[in-house]
C-alpha cells in the first residue's frame, strides 16, 4: 500500500518518544560530566560516586519494576507525562543537593553531606526516568505493527545516543559559564516543553483524531484479535514469571544492561583519570564516541527485517540478528592495550562497544512486544528493566571498588581493563542464556 494512503502519524508519535529519551539521557549524564569537578570540590572517593550512581540505578531497578503497572493502570498518555514531571523535578533538586544533604545530617544521617543530598536527588530523578523506557515501548506496540516496532524503537531509542552527544557540547559548557547548579537547572527544565507537546499529540489510536482510518487498520493489521473483556484486564507478576519468556528479557537485561551504565557514568572518570582530561576536554571525544551509538541504534533496529523478509518469524529473526551484534563488543578488549598509543582508540573501540549495545538494546526490548499481548508489554518491560537496574548497580559497585583498589596500588589502568573485558563478554553469555529459555518464536496469547 502506498505510504501516503497509509498516512504517517505514528512517525509524529514516534517522534515524541525519540525527544523524551533524549531529554531521559540529558538529565541523567549531567552527573557523569560534572562527575570530575565535583569529586574534587567535595573530595568524592571512587566508592563515593559508586554510591552516588547505585542510588539510581537501584531505585531505577525498583521503580522500573512499578513503572510498567503504573503505565498498564492509568494509561500511556497519562503515565508518560507524569513521568517527566517528576524526572525533570528530580534534575533541578541535583543543583540543591547541599542543603538538602545538609538537613539529612542533621536529622542523624551518616554520610557526607553532598554524597547525602546528591543520593536524594538521584533517587527522584530515577523514580521518574523508570517510566521513559515502559511507556515508549508501549506507545510503540500501540502505534505501530510488529514488523516496524524494531525500526521505531531503533529510532527512539536513539534519542538516548542524542542526549549524550548533547550533554558532552553543553553541560561543561554551562556549568563553567554559569556554575553547575545551573547545569542541573537548566538541563532539567526542558521535560516541561516535552510534557507540553505530548499532551497535545498523544491519545490512543483508537481515540486520536489526526489518525486516519488507513493508517489505523495498518497499524492493527498483523495484531492478534483480543478479547474486549480482557484487554484491559491486569496481568498478575506471577503468571509472567511463570513463562520463560519473561525470564529470558530479564536476563538479557541484567547481563547487558550495567555495560551501557558504565560507559555513561563511567568514562568521563576514565579519560580524566587515565589521560589527565579536564571537564571541557572530555567534550570532544565523548560526542564522538556516542554519535557512533547512533548507527548502532538505528541499524540495529533494522537488521532483523533482513532476516524476517527471508521468512524467519519476529523472535528468531531478531535472535540472529542479536547474535551477530554481539559478536561487535569484543573489541572492547583491545581498548587499554592500544590505549598508550592515543586516547582515541579507546574512544573509537568503546565506541564500538557502545554502539553495537544500542542496535542489541533495541531488539532486546522489541522482543517483548514479539511474544506478549500489548496489555502486559509495560509489566514485562518493567520487571526486565528492573532486572537491569539491578545489574547496573552491580557494575557500578564492582566498578568503585575495583578502581578505588587498583588505584591504591597505583595500577588504576589493569582495573579499566577488568571492567572493559566484563564489558565486552556480557553480549554472548546473554544471548546465549536468551537462546537456552527460548529456543524459538514462541508467543503468549492465553494471558
Amino acid at each position: 500500500m502506498n505510504p501516503q494512503v497509509i498516512g504517517k502519524y505514528r512517525w509524529t508519535i514516534c517522534a515524541l518518544l525519540f525527544f523524551a529519551t533524549t531529554v531521559n539521557y540529558l538529565d541523567r549524564q549531567v552527573l557523569s560530566l560534572l562527575a570530575p569537578a565535583l569529586s574534587k570540590e567535595f573530595g568524592w572517593s571512587n566508592t563515593d560516586y559508586a554510591n552516588i550512581t547505585a542510588v539510581f540505578q537501584f531505585g531505577y531497578a525498583i521503580s522500573m519494576l512499578f513503572a510498567g503497572r503504573f503505565i498498564d493502570a492509568i494509561g500511556t498518555q497519562r503515565a508518560f507525562a507524569i513521568a517527566v514531571v517528576v524526572w525533570s523535578l528530580g534534575a533541578m533538586m541535583h543543583a540543591f543537593s547541599v542543603p538538602i544533604g545538609g538537613m539529612l545530617v542533621t536529622l542523624g544521617v551518616g554520610l557526607p553531606v553532598s554524597v547525602a543530598g546528591f543520593m536524594v536527588s538521584r533517587a527522584v530523578l530515577a523514580l521518574g526516568e523508570a517510566g521513559n523506557f515502559p511507556a515508549a515501548i508501549k506507545a510503540t506496540a500501540e502505534y505501530f505493527p510488529k514488523k516496524e516496532r524494531s525500526f521505531a524503537t531503533g529510532i527512539f531509542n536513539s534519542g538516548a545516543n542524542v542526549g549524550a552527544i548533547l550533554a558532552p557540547l553543553t553541560v561543561p559548557w554551562i556549568a563553567v559559564t554559569w556554575g553547575w547548579q545551573m547545569a542541573f537547572i537548566a538541563i532539567g527544565a526542558i521535560g516541561f516543553l516535552w510534557v507540553a507537546l505530548w499532551l497535545t499529540f498523544y491519545d490512543a489510536p483508537s481515540r486520536q483524531r489526526r489518525l486516519g482510518a488507513a493508517e489505523l487498520a495498518y497499524i492493527n493489521s498483523d495484531r492478534e484479535a483480543t478479547a474486549p473483556a480482557v484487554e484491559g484486564a491486569k496481568v498478575p507478576w506471577f503468571r509472567l514469571l511463570a513463562h520463560r519468556q519473561t525470564w529470558a528479557f530479564v536476563v538479557g537485561k541484567f547481563l547487558t544492561d550495567g555495560v551501557w551504565w558504565f560507559y555513561l557514568f563511567w568514562l568521563p572518570k576514565y579519560l580524566t583519570g587515565q589521560y589527565g582530561m579536564s571537564t571541557t576536554d572530555i567534550a570532544l571525544p565523548l560526542t564522538v564516541l556516542y554519535s557512533m551509538t547512533m548507527i548502532g541504534s538505528i541499524g540495529g533496529g533494522w537488521f532483523p527485517t533482513y532476516f524476517m523478509e527471508r521468512g524467519y518469524k519476529p523472535y528468531d529473526g531478531r535472535m540472529r540478528a542479536m547474535l551477530v551484534i554481539a559478536f561487535f563488543p569484543l573489541v572492547v578488549l583491545l581498548a587499554q592495550p592500544l590505549g598508550s598509543i592515543s586516547y582515541w582508540l579507546p574512544v573509537l573501540l568503546i565506541g564500538i562497544g557502545a554502539s553495537a549495545h544500542q542496535a542489541w538494546s533495541a531488539n532486546l526490548f522489541t522482543t517483548v512486544s514479539d511474544m506478549f499481548p500489548k496489555r502486559a508489554i509495560g509489566s514485562v518491560v518493567g520487571i526486565g528493566g528492573m532486572a537491569g537496574g539491578l545489574g547496573g548497580v552491580a557494575v557500578s559497585k564492582l566498578g568503585g571498588w575495583i578502581f578505588d583498589a587498583y588505584g591504591a596500588r597505583g595500577d588504576l589502568s589493569t582495573g579499566y581493563m577488568i571492567m572493559f573485558s566484563i564489558c565486552a563478554l556480557a553480549y554472548l553469555a546473554a544471548w546465549a542464556a536468551m537462546k537456552a529459555l527460548v529456543p524459538r518464536h514462541k508467543e503468549i496469547n492465553e494471558l
